[in-house]
């Protein structure tokens, strides 16, 4: 038995080195080099090439080396009938809550539009918003979500959170279901995406969602760049009825030079690094499951492959 790291950027080394060090006795290999491909029976993967999968005739795990899975769940070549496991990280998720509360913060405070008046000399002071003038909504109210929420009351926000199914957060009023989105919508002045991407919530913000949330609202989407119906987002705010939006996932990452996102001034943009795995804290999570595997035990965090996530 052995584990191969898949991914398409330059963290192969670094994971498999990671992996390897936690137990000297797992054989790791990057899927670049020479390696033994009957005897994997973990695919650690990350964004992997569709097909990549399919060259393992005795692989037992496909794990991803974060939270999210839609990408698996999109290779049609994958192995089928195989566990799928994700990560859980505390640190994922406050690292999460924490750009969040930044994103909103500078928002508020009008960071973002003083940074593109100093690019343009201008001197023009604007009237700021306070947390209690505010209503945050978090769409999703998974690991992520949840903690983000609870963080923000913690913060005297007044926050309330959507999910499909009814959630308990102290501090945050609750809504579920298709019945409770218009109500959650209506009063949402900053809207936080933390949805998993499945069929079922892929390309939810878009214009007859968004258009439902106040005048001059907030949009932030932290979750995956294929709940965004990007051209109906723009006109959203071309129009006046969005005041602006922070982007931190796109459709096709790095984000095209060419994608109107780039210049325009209601948009602002982070390269998808609201949240990253970090080795330290998830690499234990993996090798126990390469151990529980190899032992024929349940493993830890499985994706429920009906539901996507």
């Amino acid at each position: 038995m052995a584990i191969v790291v898949i991914r398409q950027d330059d963290r192969i080394d670094l994971w498999k080195n990671a992996l390897q060090n936690a137990d000297t006795a797992v054989n790791v290999y990057s899927y670049l080099e020479e390696h033994p491909k009957e005897e994997i029976s973990m695919a650690v993967i990350w964004k992997h090439p569709k097909g990549s999968l399919t060259d393992y005739p005795n692989l037992k795990c496909i794990a991803s080396a974060g939270a999210g899975v839609d990408y698996i769940f999109e290779d049609d070549t994958r192995p089928k009938n195989i566990p799928i496991t994700r990560i859980v990280d505390p640190y994922l998720a406050s690292d999460m809550s924490e750009h969040v509360l930044a994103v909103i913060l500078a928002h508020l405070k009008n960071l973002n539009q003083y940074k593109l008046d100093q690019v343009s000399h201008v001197w023009q002071p604007k009237q700021y918003m306070r947390i209690k003038d505010v209503t945050i909504g978090i769409l999703g109210l998974g690991e992520l979500g949840a903690l983000t929420a609870s963080d923000l009351s913690s913060y005297n926000f007044n926050v309330q959170g959507w999910s499909r199914s009814k959630k308990d957060i102290e501090g945050v009023q609750t809504f579920a279901g298709a019945a409770e989105q218009k109500e959650f919508l209506n009063a949402t002045d900053i809207l936080v995406c933390l949805l998993p991407l499945t069929p079922a919530t892929e390309g939810i913000l878009n214009e007859d969602l968004l258009s439902q949330l106040p005048k001059n609202a907030f949009v932030i989407n932290v979750a995956r760049g294929g709940h965004m119906v990007d051209n109906e987002l723009i006109a959203l705010l071309d129009s006046g009825h969005l005041s602006g939006a922070c982007l931190d996932v796109y459709h096709t990452e790095p984000l095209p030079k060419s994608h109107p996102f780039w210049n325009h001034k209601k948009v602002h943009m982070t390269p998808h690094y609201a949240s990253v795995s970090d080795t330290s804290s998830v690499i234990p999570q993996i090798i126990e499951n390469y151990k529980r595997l190899s032992s024929g035990e349940k493993l830890q965090n499985l994706v429920d492959s009906d539901k996507g996530y």
